[in-house]
């Protein structure tokens, strides 16, 4: 898998309480951690950053500090199996949990290349779904106070490796199969000539 290190930042959905908050964009993400009752209380991810594990702070969750029974619904970390798993969608539902207040995000589920994970909370209200096409959901944005209000993402488009790239490569393994094939001591017998930066191996007849 090769990322662009062009970011696309979409979103976010839900409502306008609580405090703005951005992880910004990295490499991959490692794993999710919830908390939620009627409504998503809280979210903080790890994130891969050039194959360290990055944590990030938790996003809400003012409510489940004094909710038990937020806590008691709270699943375990979603952990993908990075870097052979990305995520490539992020659904869910946001609406008001009173009559006349702000809507926050009621559900959340996630998808990735290999599995379904969710949904996470109350599938209640208006629905929103971004699945990613050639590309990879890299990051998370969004407001939180009480509760998670609004959710955002990054998104880093899949970069095809290059043709040159591509024979590098396998130039590279077919060399060393044979070099290690023919031993040291018909190394010693069988000239290796370098033309063009490619090492070329020719018999004696």
């Amino acid at each position: 898998m090769v990322l662009s290190k062009k970011l696309m930042k979409v979103g976010p959905w839900g409502g306008t309480g609580g405090h703005p908050w951005d992880d910004g964009g990295h490499s991959g993400i490692r794993s999710i951690t919830m908390s939620y009752d009627r409504c998503m209380e809280s979210i903080s991810v790890e994130y891969d950053r050039d194959g360290l594990a990055v944590p990030g702070e938790r996003h809400g969750g003012a409510a489940a500090s004094h909710t038990t029974q937020a806590r008691s619904r709270s699943p375990p970390s979603i952990k993908l199996s990075y870097p052979g798993e990305y995520l490539t969608t992020v659904s869910g539902h946001y609406a008001p949990i009173a009559h006349g207040g702000s809507p926050v995000i009621r559900s959340l589920a996630f998808r990735t290349n290999q599995r379904a994970y969710g949904p996470f909370g109350a599938a209640e209200g208006t629905p929103f779904s971004f699945p990613v096409e050639g590309g990879v959901i890299v990051g998370f944005c969004g407001r939180s106070g009480w509760q998670l209000d609004a959710v955002g993402l990054y998104v880093a488009p899949l970069r095809p490796e290059t043709m040159y790239d591509r024979v590098q490569k396998l130039g590279l393994t077919a060399y060393r199969a044979v070099w290690q094939r023919i031993g040291s001591q018909q190394q010693q017998h069988d000239p290796v000539k370098q033309l063009n930066g490619n090492a070329q191996i020719t018999h004696k007849t």
